[in-house]
């Protein structure tokens, strides 16, 4: 045992000042490359979106999508975590990072990117033939192409399995009849990844994917209107009116529901990165907003009540940013369960929202104006919680996977 006189006394604390806008130093978790695409991401939105978003919004419209894509694909932004065929093979934390740049600038962006690649791009190159990986994954990867999943049907939303939509044989060919409905990116697209009833197997297990180009007779995508989330997004309602399609069309790799469920929890993954996207946006504003806004005589950002909203939402922001992370990190791993993305869906999401709310009456009658990016948020996040799986199905999910017991029927 050392004796008094041996012992050092400790080191100088060599913490960095606090940071309002890091505080718990996440960033030092992050290497050069990983902080180099966050910051050319945030730019490219800071550029691109920020000055337009209020008028697309407003307007309902995503004007140059086309254009934006593009832009997006020079990034390396569109099947990003994806190897191969032009996409740029970063890792699940480099995507996470650009998904929550993409919708601090808003929801809409990030659901583009998220859906061209984490599903549609996904599904072929995790599921297609080597021809159907040629054909359509370099011109998505580069943004010339857009591409729509199809899974969601009027009637049928947490139920994938009781879809109406059906493919049956004619001859080599496939026909497929149906509707999709809520499909982001749909009356844009090159190419929709379209999921059918084949009627090869029961339960469910004959549900096949089909690579469908949008140009294929009997193929229409009218887009919806009258939104009041996600306005600055490019809707659709898909119908298949006898789409006759070649044998080639199937995705070969998918069989059954685990196809299309593995797509959706990879970009589940997205989503519980761009949620604290939003929320981190919707937080500055407050923050900002309480420094300079004066009320009986001094910022309100002075009054216990308005630091404790502030505090309190420090708290939930960072907490989901570190668990994005920890989400990111097994990923890259090859260690996550779809239990964990959904953990991570239905915290981050419902939080965000929560930051929205308590951002928007530290702003009071200012926080409904587009003039600020609050409401903004708090309303895109209203469909953000509910797609890619609802409260209750991640809820359920975690509940079966606590207990070993199934309640979804």
């Amino acid at each position: 045992m050392p004796t008094t006189e041996s012992v050092k006394p400790s080191e100088p604390s060599k913490a960095p000042p606090f940071d309002p806008g890091d505080p718990l130093g996440i960033d030092d978790l992050l290497d050069p490359e990983d902080l180099a695409i966050r910051d050319t991401v945030r730019t490219w939105a800071a550029d691109r979106v920020l000055p337009h978003i209020a008028e697309w919004y407003e307007n309902g419209e995503l004007p140059g999508i086309h254009e934006l894509a593009r832009e997006l694909g020079s990034l390396g932004a569109l099947g990003m975590s994806l190897k191969g065929y032009g996409c740029a093979g970063a890792s699940a934390v480099q995507y996470g990072l650009a998904c929550l740049e993409l919708e601090a600038a808003d929801s809409g962006i990030r659901s583009l990117v998220s859906v061209q690649g984490s599903l549609a791009m996904y599904a072929i190159h995790r599921f297609g033939s080597e021809e159907q990986k040629e054909r359509w994954l370099p011109g998505m990867a580069a943004g010339e192409i857009i591409g729509c999943f199809g899974l969601t049907e009027p009637d049928h939303g947490s139920d994938p399995a009781g879809m109406r939509t059906h493919a049956e044989r004619d001859g080599t060919d496939w026909v497929l009849t149906g509707r999709k409905m809520w499909i982001t990116n749909g009356s844009v697209a090159g190419v929709a990844v379209v999921w059918a009833q084949t009627g090869e197997e029961g339960g469910g297990s004959g549900i096949r994917g089909f690579v469908v180009p949008t140009d294929t007779p009997g193929f229409s995508a009218p887009e919806i209107r009258h939104k009041w989330s996600l306005r600055a997004s490019v809707t659709s309602e898909l119908v298949l009116d006898g789409v006759r399609l070649p044998a080639d069309a199937v995705l070969p790799g998918a069989t059954g529901l685990r196809g299309p469920l593995s797509c959706l929890s990879h970009a589940r993954y997205g989503i519980v990165w761009g949620a604290m996207g939003a929320a981190r946006a919707s937080f500055e504003a407050a923050l900002d907003y309480a420094k300079s806004r004066e009320q009986f005589g001094r910022p309100i950002g002075g009054f216990q009540l308005t630091q404790a909203k502030l505090a309190d939402m420090a708290l939930e922001l960072h907490k989901g940013i570190l668990l994005a992370h920890h989400l990111g990190r097994r990923m890259d791993a090859g260690r996550i369960r779809p239990e964990q993305v959904s953990f991570g869906k239905l915290n981050n999401v419902r939080e965000a929202i929560e930051i929205c709310r308590t951002s928007r009456t530290i702003l009071g009658a200012n926080g409904v104006s587009l003039e600020y990016p609050v409401m903004r948020h708090a309303t895109n996040l209203e469909s953000v919680l509910t797609y890619e799986g609802t409260v209750e199905m991640h809820q359920l999910v975690l509940g079966k996977a606590l207990t070993g017991l199934d309640a979804f029927r």
